[in-house]
């Protein structure tokens, strides 16, 4: 890693990132450990190969503070004996390091106690066919372009009335890139870039002084947002909440707006991941094929999203991936699986592995969403006496084994369907089971993060306040 209080130009896009583009050596790498294990022992074995490059600027009162850039290559392996299972990981892939892990992974698994459910994938569900998804922007920006844009998006909240200081901004990108190979004849790989801006600002003065942000990130640069929107935004955003009040303690309707609503569709997949449900640890674990949501509701998880930001081909199995509505007509249709979960459950992988070069694979989603529905945010509250409109949760008191919720909050009071007095030190309390239940989405959805939902209504959460 490379950090200076003030980087020289420099860039992602010159000869290294050329160098980084090609992924030969890295799929040379991956194959040799696949090979080195089975000569070492192994009955099976996959290698990952992971190579990155990123650098990120942050700037305050129009100043660098920091500039970093960090670069690597880390291979990991993962061999079958039996029943038995064993990783192995390095960045040192010099000399004859292949064969030296290939053989210290083979003596791992030998002694790593039995397990029924390890393995790799079956051969009929490796990807065969790579889309296209557009996953990579090769003009990656020099760092004083990244400086340019910290800067303006600071300028930007700076210049909003009401704004006392900057709590800093900063601007990144990054290109990461993976290959896999497996004993079974798997052999795929992508690239995926990433680029963001983000800033933060302060309004008021020791105890009454408060603070938001806002972001945008995207793979390739032409889908970001503009320095000075998130900047003019950050600073709305933030002199908004100037002066909060407290309320009285009260069971109202709660809308979650965009930032914070797409948390609940995370709380969803966290109790319907399959390792959680394997170890009977989900309040969702007998709910499968039950109606759980109006059926207006559809959650979707799409890896194959042009352009999307959890996008990618193939899962860290090998396996196919494809578009999957994890609620349908309000139903619950899935479990994420990988293959030993799958395996443990009597069922089959739906593609959703994930893993670093050091860890073996688990479940996870890609790019979530929850559906628009079909009014607008205004109409989704025009009924409110009153209510209260959540743009910020703090902490994660929300229990995945009972359903419990119950999360710190800040937002604004919502009276005769309009937006009042900004609200702070509150708890919103209820059960997800109501809140999926009661869930009702507006038409506002943007992808805009990993996981998105539009504005969203919930009946009845209890407000702890005064």
């Amino acid at each position: 890693m490379i950090s200076s209080p003030s980087a020289q130009t420099s860039s992602l896009s010159t000869s290294a990132t050329s160098d980084l583009l090609d992924q030969t050596a890295l799929s040379t790498l991956a194959q040799r450990l696949v090979e080195a294990a089975k000569r070492a022992g192994a009955d099976a074995a996959d290698a990952l190969a992971v190579r990155g490059v990123s650098q990120g600027v942050e700037v305050r009162d129009g100043k660098v503070e920091e500039s970093e850039r960090s670069e690597g290559d880390d291979v990991g392996l993962r061999v079958f004996v039996g029943k038995r299972q064993a990783v192995v990981s390095t960045n040192d892939i010099g000399g004859d390091n292949v064969a030296r892990l290939a053989e210290r992974a083979v003596a791992m698994a030998r002694v790593a106690p039995d397990d029924d459910f390890v393995g790799l994938a079956d051969p009929s569900l490796l990807a065969k066919q790579f889309a296209d998804l557009q996953l990579l922007d090769p003009k990656a920006p020099l760092t004083d372009e990244l400086e340019r844009r910290a800067q303006e998006a600071e300028a930007a909240g700076l210049a909003v009335k009401g704004v006392a200081k900057s709590g800093g901004a900063s601007a990144s990108a990054g290109i990461g890139g993976m290959v896999l190979v497996t004993s079974t004849g798997f052999h795929g790989s992508y690239l995926r870039s990433s680029q963001g801006i983000s800033m933060m600002a302060i309004v008021g003065e020791g105890t009454g002084m408060e603070r938001d942000y806002d972001f945008t990130s995207a793979i390739h640069a032409s889908d970001l947002a503009s320095p000075q929107s998130v900047g003019r935004s950050a600073g709305e955003r933030t002199v908004a909440r100037l002066n909060p009040r407290k309320v009285a303690t009260c069971k109202v309707p709660v809308v979650f707006d965009p930032r914070v609503a797409s948390s609940l569709v995370g709380h969803l997949v966290g109790a319907v991941n399959g390792a959680s449900i394997a170890r009977k640890a989900s309040f969702l674990k007998d709910r499968l094929g039950e109606q759980l949501f109006d059926s207006s509701i559809r959650i979707i998880d799409d890896p194959l999203r042009v352009r999307g930001l959890r996008s990618q081909p193939f899962d860290a199995e090998g396996v196919a991936v494809k578009k999957l509505a994890i609620v349908d007509d309000g139903v619950l249709t899935s479990w994420l699986l990988d293959c030993a979960t799958a395996r443990e459950l009597g069922m089959v992988t739906t593609g959703h592995a994930h893993r670093g070069v050091s860890s073996s694979p688990s479940p996870g989603a890609y790019n979530l969403h929850l559906e628009a529905g079909a009014i607008t945010p205004a109409e989704l509250m025009s009924d409110i006496k009153e209510g209260f409109y959540v743009t910020d949760l703090i902490g994660s008191g929300v229990n995945g084994v009972t359903g419990d919720y119950s999360r710190g909050a800040a937002g604004f009071w919502i009276e005769n369907g309009e937006l009042t007095y900004a609200v702070s030190e509150v708890t919103i309390a209820g059960h997800l089971f109501d809140i999926f239940k009661s869930m009702r989405p507006a038409n506002d959805l943007t992808f805009k993060y990993g996981v998105n939902a539009p504005t969203v209504r919930i009946e009845g959460l209890t407000i702890a306040g005064r």
